[in-house]
């Protein structure tokens, strides 16, 4: 495809150059050519198209690097890269050659800060507007924040402390009405009235005109304006909550006119107090099939991409089918309930069904008080957003060893989603928290006998699996707490595979000696198993898509060494580093998870 302008915007300030009406063209380019390479690459579309307006605004107006643009979550950056210079690199988008998905401070000065969790960014800006005071520096910090971020309760706490500093810095609210999923609550609702009072934007603006242009009077009726202007906006717009807070709101403007955005940034960009810029967008705008279905679009797979059958259809199955006879279960989401598996308890159990926005530790003490008075509820979400709730396991559910279920999907290393997202974790941090159960199914069948295995578990217990899984293991043995399951049976080499991928790799090895364990149960261990096991002519070797530290092969290690070990014992797992590989079969054959490692392993003595 030809392109007026895409190829020769190298920079922002080669944006500066360019009119309002050249502009749109190029922001017609870009919705194109994004579209394009997300239907080739994959990646998140209807976020990314709707923010190219004013994506471009905010380089048009602003001067980055020098100024620190954020983008909360960072899913929405595709034009942000394009525009600043990598859109070769863009071609390749979400791969080892090309851009990542998100923000990377690694990737492009231009990227202010690495990103990709939700509700970050203005306490972000907030500390770097201070260091900037602090050092008498010379810029401006603008904080970009979709509304459903601000179901996040940390977005919260910015504003407060925002709106107490005065601090000088630019608060971009980008309202689509959209998370992921679409938004909950009452934050939705109050962000909702406020679109709906842009008619009293208008007139307060008609007015102001009007009077100031008023001779003689005009200025005196100005000043008498503003002493009831507050009591104007309480009746037209139930309050601004941003204003009491301390923040100067301005909005809500349509959010793909470019010239409007051009013109308010201009006008604000400067003002020494807290400003909040209220816009509102549409998600998948220009391409008719994703302003339809922005939920369908906000995540679109590569093209060819091997298919594998996700873990999530088996959750949101089993559970719906086990809650028609069960009406103690409850199903909680945080904004995920397509990625989680959870659409279909919310069509067939909606009373029962939780969407609580973006905010993962409300999510896991809400269910903590549904499991205290009886109930049984299950919260679906990504290993990556569990790590938000940390202090409400330890506190609110393990502590009072409460029945509350974890479904912890994303487990693993995740490919292209980068950096941020990566589920190498949750082994280590839960299994250092008293009372907690941790285990991880070999294939869907047995995450099915783990779910009905479950709904009499009257204790803090967590599931782990990643995304998909290719190889079914055959019907799944009856679950007992803490005991394995012997795959095949060997003599002295032994494999103990936590989780699917584990098994996979092992499972490549034939050789009759080696005996093939599928750890079902991460915490407890199998201790009679690890007994029996613990002599001097055995050879050991543990997989987990998990950190080595404090990971499953450190609890087999530390238990021999308990009891005193005889056996050789080695750990395959990631190392203490975050991993930035967007491939993860490279991750996952470099950790060893490989036939020609395993191998070199069990046989080195030989």
């Amino acid at each position: 495809m030809e392109y007026k302008y895409l190829d020769n915007i190298k920079s922002p300030k080669d944006l500066k150059e360019l009119s309002c009406s050249q502009l749109k063209i190029y922001a017609a380019e870009l919705r194109d050519y994004i579209v394009e390479t997300v239907m080739r690459q994959g990646g998140h579309l209807a976020s990314n198209l709707g923010a190219i307006e004013l994506t471009l605004a905010l380089h048009y107006v602003f001067d980055a690097p020098q100024d620190k643009l954020l983008f909360d979550v960072g899913h929405q950056t595709y034009a942000h890269k394009i525009i600043t210079g990598r859109k070769k690199d863009f071609d390749l988008l979400r791969t080892n050659d090309g851009v990542c998905g998100f923000p990377n401070a690694k990737e492009s000065e231009y990227d202010a800060f690495t990103m990709g969790h939700s509700s970050t960014s203005l306490s972000v800006g907030l500390g770097i507007a201070r260091a900037r005071d602090i050092k008498s520096d010379n810029y401006r910090v603008v904080s970009v924040i979709g509304d459903g971020a601000f179901t996040g309760g940390m977005a919260f706490e910015a504003l407060n402390d925002i709106g107490a500093s005065g601090a000088k810095m630019i608060i971009v609210l980008n309202d689509n009405e959209m998370s992921i999923s679409k938004n909950v609550g009452a934050i939705s609702n109050y962000f909702t009235k406020l679109r709906l009072s842009k008619r009293y934007s208008k007139f307060k603006s008609r007015v102001k005109r009007g009077i100031a242009s008023l001779p003689f009077f005009g200025d005196k009726i100005m000043r008498c304006a503003e002493i009831t202007k507050n009591s104007l906006k309480a009746v037209m717009q139930n309050k601004i909550m941003f204003e009491q807070m301390g923040i100067k709101y301005f909005g809500p403007f349509d959010g793909h006119d470019l010239h409007s955005l051009i013109e308010i940034f201009s006008s604000v960009k400067d003002k020494n107090e807290p400003i909040l810029i209220h816009v509102a967008t549409h998600k998948g705008y220009g391409y008719p099939d994703a302003e339809k279905n922005p939920d369908k679009f906000h995540g679109v797979a590569p093209k060819g991409e091997k298919s594998c059958f996700p873990y999530s259809e088996i959750v949101g199955k089993q559970l719906s089918d086990f809650a028609d006879s069960d009406n103690r279960i409850v199903a909680i989401t945080a904004a995920m309930a397509d990625g989680t598996g959870l659409s279909e308890f919310a069509l067939r159990h909606k009373e029962r069904y939780f969407d609580v926005g973006i905010a993962e530790q409300h999510a896991v003490t809400m269910a903590a008080g549904l499991a205290k008075q009886g109930l049984k509820p299950y919260f679906a979400v990504y290993s990556s957003f569990l790590q938000r709730g940390y202090d409400q396991i330890v506190h609110d559910v393990c502590l009072n060893s409460l029945p509350v279920t974890f479904l912890i999907d994303r487990a693993g290393v995740v490919g292209p989603d980068g950096v941020t997202h990566q589920g190498v974790l949750d082994i280590s941090y839960l299994c250092m928290i008293p009372n907690i159960t941790v285990c991880t199914p070999k294939d869907g069948n047995e995450l099915g006998e783990m779910l009905k295995w479950s709904l009499d578990f009257n204790a803090p217990l967590a599931i782990r699996y990643p995304k998909g899984y290719i190889k079914d293991y055959g019907n799944a043995a009856s679950i007992a707490l803490g005991k394995w399951e012997v795959i095949k049976k060997g003599t002295n080499k032994i494999l103990l595979c936590a989780g699917n991928r584990a098994l996979d790799a092992a499972c490549e090895i034939t050789d009759e000696n080696v005996e093939i364990v599928n750890v079902r149960f991460i915490k407890p261990l199998d201790t009679e198993y690890l007994d029996s096991i613990n002599k001097a002519e055995n050879t050991v070797i543990t997989f987990e898509d998990n950190v080595i530290k404090g990971g499953f092969g450190e609890s087999v290690l530390s238990y021999f060494n308990s009891v005193g070990k005889r056996a050789d014992v080695t750990i395959l797992g990631h190392k203490d580093e975050y991993i930035e590989n967007l491939d993860s079969a490279e991750v996952l054959n470099k950790i060893g998870f490989s036939k020609k490692n395993i191998e070199n392993l069990l046989y080195k003595n030989s």
